[in-house]
């Protein structure tokens, strides 16, 4: 049982460290974008779009792009950080 919680937190702790990073990427190339039809901004919101779902659904409708994914960027980052604490405290990957 042990095993099976660690592989998971594990999983956890790589999926949010990735999506931070997309996301992180997607932020950088919206600030950086000079057309609003840009080939990379495309890729990015596809990539992006499940991640930003659930903020979405919780933030009131009509809310501003950027400030949708700013929380869900700091909802991934708080993620990211909540599972190495764990895996931590567990005493495997992510002992600092």
């Amino acid at each position: 049982m042990y095993e099976l919680i660690h592989r998971l937190l594990v999983f956890l702790w790589f999926l949010s460290y990735m999506a931070v990073v997309y996301l992180a990427l997607h932020m950088l190339a919206a600030k950086l974008s000079s057309t609003p039809d840009n080939r990379v901004l495309w890729f990015f919101s596809i990539i992006t779009a499940p991640l930003t779902r659930p903020m979405r659904a919780v933030l009131p409708p009509g809310s501003p792009e950027g400030r949708v994914r700013l929380l869900t960027l700091v909802a991934l980052v708080a993620l990211w950080l909540g599972t190495r604490v764990l895996l931590g405290a567990l005493g495997g990957i992510g002992s600092w």
